[in-house]
């Protein structure tokens, strides 16, 4: 999941009278602006001009103590939800416009904003008038305590010097974050390959490269492209050059911009008397303490370590078989470890993840998805001709199927293209609120191949797919606690446990109902397959969510001043069953630890534990619609109005607990 970059529960003041509160009596759509790179800077000044008039009624409002909070809340959430339909456009075209000057513009205008937020939050005007208020309900309750905590750590009763200071930090940080992430977005680079060294590639693949004048190919640092070909390249030397470039593409000053932010993180923690930055983030997540972050880590790490040197050393053994060599020289290398897993995968279980997109052709799979998510929580998807960022966007309305009422609106933009971001990602742009009937938009981004997809990318889609989801479906009072608002460490969670929906063979049977030409359907034996290939893998993938994890979490402990980000990197994975390839630089491509995710890469597998426990509930069904819609108003459409853990406990019935996860982890669960 991308975060919106602004999307915080904070950007939302201002406070009159109920009755000047306008509320819709009917929903319509609302669509993304377009904007001219050249308009960006003067509409960006303009917007946040807009916000600080509006803020000054509140300052000067005369609240007594113990006001009604109802009126104020709605007021500061519908003045910023305003705000948003600009900001909320800007922060997904700063990594989606095709055009480099929107990008940039786009940029410069989100550190406006950012640094626009912090001044509000150092208010104290502003934090005064919120700490007169008395809320009426749990949800106003919990806004408004969101908003003082918002107000508080942003330093509001530090003194003058540690405000300034602070805000100060606040502004480098948005800075330096943006820059490292334009770094790897924006490398242009491209290796050059000989047609020997693609050997083992599929024809389809290499048609769709680009040759330079001497008739070798040209490869970037797209997934479509790295993926396949450090999978199924049969050069050894050449898989091991593109890796090392790969985890080079934001060069030796990404690293430089990390060590920055780090020193920066730990003296905010400083400001604020908390001995490093873990132990300042985490307060309002589910972990609450680096403490229990980092023994959750350690317990995952002791399970999974075993099982990844045990896969490593099934792999040596099998390309010591298939190659006739002594099992001594069968070594595997962080390079050659998806290429061997995909021999394996194709020798031992018959899955060839090319093969795959056979099965499961890009536009049937999202026709699928669609059809699923339908049948499971009573909604439809009609696709509109909107204006787009691109020409291939597609939108679509979110409507309720029963009553035929707008819930949101989903854009998506699937295909790879120059300048755009790298990954698969969901920016959740505009939040909802049953105040003013403000409908909620989500912008899925993703970089698939046209024709197919293998399983792993049809996971990857189905856990976007989620997240957006999430987003639409969510029905709060107030568009600040809408959707993907949740605590951090709980975020994922509804996304991985869609994850099943394309594992399971009562589900993946029916994406072949909606190829057009016909495709080969998913029967019994491709499951078993499948199922096979996900239990081989487990022990490497966890293995390597645990270390990311835990160097998360390394950076920001309290020995952050003392140490390099390289050098910690090299240490942690050299203690890996695959160790460290000299020269690779990783931590100047880690984009979660640089874009939001910082003390919050724990929280995918923090998640996954409440995700599986959550999927309990549906049994061996799937696509039971009672459990769907139950999941639906219990926890997709709460948003952040209660605390994750209570969310949970609505949905179950009981609270939360691990087995599940660590049954996972282990290959022991029952599905």
């Amino acid at each position: 999941m991308k975060n919106q970059t602004f999307k915080l529960t904070t950007l939302c003041l201002c406070a009159i009278g109920a009755s000047q509160i306008a509320v819709a009596e009917t929903a319509v759509r609302q669509t993304l602006p377009q904007f001219q790179a050249k308009d960006i800077p003067v509409l960006c000044d303009e917007k946040i001009n807009e916000v600080k008039n509006q803020l000054k009624n509140l300052e000067t409002l005369k609240l007594k103590q113990d006001a009604p909070a109802a009126p104020v809340l709605a007021e500061w959430d519908r003045i910023f939800a305003s705000f948003e339909d600009f900001y909320g456009p800007i922060g997904l075209y700063s990594n989606v416009s095709p055009d480099e000057a929107v990008r940039k513009a786009s940029d410069d205008c989100e550190i406006k904003i950012s640094q626009f937020q912090t001044d509000i939050l150092q208010n104290p005007k502003l934090y005064q008038q919120f700490k007169k208020l008395k809320a009426s309900d749990a949800i106003d309750t919990k806004f408004r305590d969101d908003i003082l905590y918002d107000f508080e750590k942003t330093g509001i009763q530090l003194p003058a010097a540690k405000q300034k200071r602070l805000k100060a930090i606040l502004d480098e940080l948005t800075k330096i974050e943006q820059e490292y992430a334009r770094n790897v977005r924006d490398n242009q680079e491209k290796l050059e390959f000989t047609p020997d060294e693609l050997k083992g590639l599929p024809q389809s693949y290499i048609d769709g490269l680009k040759k330079n004048d001497k008739g070798n190919y040209l490869l970037g640092f797209e997934y479509p492209e790295y993926r396949p070909f450090m999978e199924l390249a049969d050069n050894d030397d050449a898989r091991k050059r593109y890796q090392i470039a790969f985890t080079r593409r934001g060069g030796e000053k990404n690293l430089a911009l990390l060590k920055q932010a780090m020193d920066l993180r730990y003296e905010l923690a400083q400001l604020f008397g908390k001995a490093n930055y873990a132990e300042w983030v985490l307060q309002k997540r589910m972990a609450k303490t680096p403490e229990a972050v980092n023994k959750f880590l350690a317990d995952v790490h002791a399970t999974v370590a075993p099982l990844e040197q045990k896969e490593v050393d099934t792999l040596r053994a099998f390309k010591a078989k298939t190659l006739n060599i002594p099992l001594e020289q069968a070594t595997i290398e962080r390079w050659s470890e998806a290429y061997w897993s995909e021999k394996l995968r194709k020798a031992e279980y018959q899955v060839d993840q090319e093969q795959l997109r056979d099965y499961f052709p890009t536009q049937a799979a999202q026709d699928w998805l669609f059809a699923i998510s339908s049948n499971l929580y009573g909604i439809e998807f009609k696709p509109v001709k909107v204006a787009a960022w691109q020409d291939e966007v597609e939108y679509y309305d979110v409507t309720d199927a029963k009553t035929g009422k707008l819930l949101g609106g989903l854009y998506m933009d699937k295909f790879p293209r120059e300048g755009k971001y790298g990954h698969a990602a969901v920016w959740g742009v505009y939040g909802g609120s049953t105040l003013t009937q403000r409908k909620p938009i989500s912008a899925l981004v993703t970089n698939f191949n046209r024709k197919g997809l293998n399983s792993d990318e049809l996971e990857t889609f189905v856990h976007e797919f989620g997240h957006a989801l999430h987003g639409i479906l969510s029905n709060t009072r107030y568009s600040s606690q809408s959707g993907t608002s949740v605590e951090r460490d709980f975020v994922e969670a509804p996304s991985q446990m869609y994850e099943e929906w394309a594992r399971r063979k009562e589900t993946l049977s029916k994406v072949a109902d909606y190829c057009k030409p016909a495709c080969p359907r998913v029967d019994d034996a491709l499951i078993t397959k499948l199922n096979a290939v996900h239990n081989y893998g487990r022990g490497l993938r966890y293995a390597r969510q645990a270390l990311y994890a835990q160097y998360d979490m390394a950076l920001h402990g309290s020995d952050a001043l003392k140490v390099q980000p390289l050098d910690v990197w090299k240490k942690m994975e050299s203690a890996t069953a695959l160790g460290y390839v000299p020269t690779t630089e990783f931590p100047g491509q880690f984009g979660h630890i640089m874009g939001g995710y910082q003390v919050g890469y724990y929280g995918y597998m923090w998640s996954e534990v409440m995700a599986l426990d959550m999927l309990s509930a549906f049994g061996n069904n799937l696509n039971n619609p009672e459990v769907g819609q139950r999941y639906r108003q219990t926890i997709l459409s709460q948003g952040s109005q209660k605390p994750a853990q209570a969310l949970v406990e609505d949905f179950l019935g009981r609270k939360p607990d691990n087995k599940a996860f660590f049954d996972e982890i282990t290959g022991q669960r029952v599905k």
